[in-house]
C-alpha cells in the first residue's frame, strides 16, 4: 500500500482464492465482467458478432429468445422497424448497433413498459386505447398534451377503433423517449422550446 495509506485490519478475511488481482496504477481498466450464469448476457452473446455488438436483425432474435415480445401470444417477434427504433434510442456510437450494456438498458426499459402496458390491458387483448395510452405515457414521466397523444393514437393504431398493439406501443414509447431526450439536449434552460436548424431537426427525427 502507498505511504500513509491505512493498513488492513488485523483479522480481516483474506482475499478469496481465485479472485481477480487488483489493477496496478496506470494499468488499463479491466474488461467488464458478466457472471457466467447471467441469462441475458448468454442470449446476447449467442447472436452478437465478433465485436460483441448486435444489429437490429440480431436484436429481433435476442428479444424473441428472451420472450420479451411474447405478449399477448407466445412466439411473437418485434417488427424490424421497432427494432431499428430501439437501437437508435440507446446507440451511443451512432453505428446502429448496441453493446451489452446498452442492450441491458433497453431491456430494463422494455420490462417497465411491458409491465405498465399489461396493467392497463385489463382484458388481456394485447392492445390499449386512447385513455390507457395517455395513462401509460404519464407513468413514463412525460407530460404530453391530449392533442399530441391523439397524434400517437392515429400514428400507431392498426385498427379502425384506435387500439394500439404492444409492438406498436413499444415503437411509440421508444420515439417519445428518444425525441424527448434529443429535445432536452437542445433546450438547456428547460423552457420548453429550442431553436433548431433544418439539418439538425432532420437528423434528430430521422434517426428514430
Amino acid at each position: 500500500p502507498a505511504y500513509g495509506a491505512p493498513q488492513p485490519q488485523y483479522g480481516a478475511p483474506p482475499q478469496p482464492y481465485g479472485a481477480p488481482p487488483q489493477p496496478q496504477y496506470g494499468a488499463p481498466p479491466p474488461a467488464a465482467y458478466y457472471p457466467p450464469n447471467d441469462p441475458l448476457h448468454q442470449h446476447f452473446m449467442q447472436v452478437a458478432g465478433a465485436d460483441q455488438k448486435i444489429s437490429a436483425e440480431e436484436l429481433q432474435q435476442v428479444l424473441a429468445r428472451t420472450g420479451m415480445g411474447s405478449y399477448p401470444r407466445p412466439g411473437f417477434m418485434f417488427e424490424m422497424e421497432t427494432c431499428r427504433a430501439m437501437i437508435a434510442m440507446l446507440d451511443s456510437t451512432r453505428d446502429m448497433t448496441l453493446d451489452f450494456n446498452e442492450f441491458r438498458q433497453l431491456y430494463t426499459a422494455l420490462e417497465a413498459w411491458k409491465g405498465s402496458f399489461q396493467a392497463h390491458d385489463l382484458d388481456r387483448s394485447g392492445s390499449i386505447e386512447h385513455a390507457e395510452l395517455a395513462a401509460v405515457i404519464r407513468e413514463m414521466g412525460f407530460n404530453m398534451t391530449p392533442a399530441a397523444i391523439h397524434v400517437c393514437v392515429l400514428r400507431y393504431s392498426k385498427k379502425s377503433n384506435g387500439q394500439i398493439l404492444f409492438d406498436d406501443f413499444v415503437c411509440c414509447a421508444v420515439r417519445i423517449r428518444a425525441l424527448s431526450s434529443a429535445f432536452k439536449q437542445r433546450d438547456q434552460q428547460g423552457q420548453g422550446f429550442a431553436t433548431l436548424q433544418y439539418d439538425d431537426f432532420m437528423q434528430m427525427v430521422m434517426r428514430v
